[in-house]
């Protein structure tokens, strides 16, 4: 079986795209809004298996393999830009509590009211 490496370049632009505007130029699904780095979290840090994924998303096998071979050869830089949102995430979360956090903290405050003469 011989491939052509334009054909297969192709292939993976068919599948990939990235669209400034679109999930801050992450690389997608394309006409998705699920990134490749999306995908490699599910596979890799969840246990999913590319099937699932590809169920769970409504996604083609195609889409979700070529998202892996996409992640592989980006490895490197997929994997700084996730790093980088998980940094940012962590950043805000002291600024925002939980729906359960506040209330725990309203239930607080209303136990010491109350026990307050």
């Amino acid at each position: 079986m011989q491939l052509r490496s334009n054909n297969m370049e192709i292939q993976l632009n068919r599948y990939i795209e990235i669209t400034p505007n679109l999930r801050s130029g992450k690389p997608c699904i394309a006409g998705q809004r699920i990134t490749v780095a999306d995908i490699a979290i599910a596979y890799l840090r969840l246990g999913q298996s590319l099937e699932e994924i590809a169920g769970e998303y409504d996604l083609s096998l195609a889409e979700v393999y070529t998202a892996i071979a996409f992640y592989y050869d980006n490895k490197t830089a997929i994997d700084e830009s996730i790093r980088a949102s998980e940094a940012f995430a962590k950043s805000l979360r002291p600024q925002y509590l939980s729906l359960l956090q506040e209330k725990i903290k309203t239930l607080k405050n209303v136990s010491t009211n109350s026990l307050s003469p």
